[in-house]
């Protein structure tokens, strides 16, 4: 699923209207290489989070909490697409998100069937305002302060309800992490599929964008967990954390180097 954007807006002004103003493309070319580093990202966020808490639950806050809000603002900070900043906030959004996602469970007692339910309302509520107040969710227009923040608000929760979607199948399910990932990766093929078929782009990138959660976080609970821990293979999560910043670091250093993967102008009204 390959997009791209454009930032030839014109300019709003005066009040409230400054979130509004144009600014260069600040996500990526979504293309092969999109996938597989946004895949990576989820699943070294999941074994992050859970090696860092199970290690030291203020340091996995510190760096949980503290990195997300670094990135974030380095992010917002940014006038253009910068690769290594941009990933690096999705990195910590997958700490966050998984944080967020645990803390809900552990915190109140409720189910994984509950705070799926949950999440999932919460990202049905950001996509209904997202598309009323700009009247398209296209990753092609992440063109304006509003949309940046719809867009990263979305994202988080995205993270959040893949957390606990790949939970409850993997544990409360019973189908155990490594089943989980499989029947993910199915899952993820249904929007790719779509879209060759010429369903709506926009629809099948959010699709495929939410399974990719639970997809990489069921894996990397497989690889990083007990076997009496839904199945795993007992690698650990933190040295699996190790290999996959290294993966990562390499595939956005490649990317940022060749500019691969930066937006291409289309037309304005395209969506």
């Amino acid at each position: 699923m390959t997009t791209s954007t454009t930032t030839d807006l014109p300019t709003q002004r005066g009040g409230s209207r400054l979130t509004r103003q144009p600014l260069a493309a600040k996500v990526p070319e979504i293309t092969a290489l999109f996938w597989v580093i946004k895949i990576l990202t989820t699943g070294m966020g999941e074994a992050a989070s859970d090696g860092l808490g199970e290690t030291s639950l203020v340091l996995g806050g510190i760096v949980g909490v503290g990195g997300f809000a670094l990135a974030l603002g380095l992010q917002l900070r940014s006038d253009r697409y910068h690769a290594p900043t941009y990933w690096f906030c999705v990195s910590m959004v997958a700490v966050f998100g998984t944080i967020m996602a645990d803390i809900l469970h552990v915190a109140t007692g409720l189910s994984y069937y509950v705070t799926s339910a949950f999440y999932a309302l919460v990202v049905a509520g950001l996509f209904t305002f997202w598309h009323r107040t700009e009247g398209t969710l296209s990753i092609h227009h992440i063109d304006t302060v509003r949309r940046e923040r719809l867009y990263w608000a979305t994202v988080i929760a995205t993270f959040a309800l893949g957390t606990a979607v790949g939970d409850l199948t993997g544990l409360t399910m019973h189908l155990g992490f490594l089943a989980s990932g499989w029947l993910f990766l199915a899952a993820i093929l249904v929007p790719l599929v779509a879209w060759r078929l010429g369903v709506n782009a926009t629809l099948c990138f959010w699709a495929a964008y939410v399974l990719t959660r639970p997809l990489g976080a069921s894996f990397a609970d497989w690889i990083g967990k007990d076997h009496s821990i839904g199945g795993g293979l007992g690698f650990g999560d933190l040295k699996l954390v190790g290999i996959l910043v290294v993966v990562i670091a390499a595939l956005v250093t490649w990317a940022h180097r060749s500019g691969h993967d930066v937006q291409r102008p289309i037309p304005v009204d395209a969506r």
